[in-house]
């Protein structure tokens, strides 16, 4: 029988298996891609709906879109004449909402 991903987490691995990770928290290590993350959220978004949700150039959010999308992140499919964006998993935007609520009470923050 095979092990779960949860009963996996209690066992500690060699470092170089926490690698891919690593390389989705550095990923999201913008302020950008969390607010990306949080709107695709939502469901599917095209660039422009992105640059007028988040008030940003639109070739910063696509030169995001891109390092999301190389990361496993998002994916793209057409709608139309348009290009949608979505999470291709919805436990990153839960990590993101996590890492997101518990900046917020982190002590010392004073929002």
């Amino acid at each position: 029988m095979t092990e779960s991903p949860v009963e996996a987490v209690g066992r500690l691995e060699p470092v170089g298996d926490y690698a891919p990770a690593a390389e989705l928290l550095r990923a999201l290590a913008s302020p950008l891609r969390i607010a990306i993350v949080m709107r695709l959220d939502t469901g599917a978004l095209c660039v422009h709906e992105l640059v007028d949700a988040l008030g940003v150039p639109q070739p910063l959010v696509s030169q995001h879109l891109r390092v999301l999308r190389g990361a496993g992140v998002v994916e793209s499919h057409r709608r139309g004449r348009e290009v949608a964006y979505s999470l291709t998993d919805a436990h990153v935007a839960h990590v993101v909402r996590d890492a997101v609520a518990h900046a917020a009470h982190a002590p010392g923050n004073l929002r």
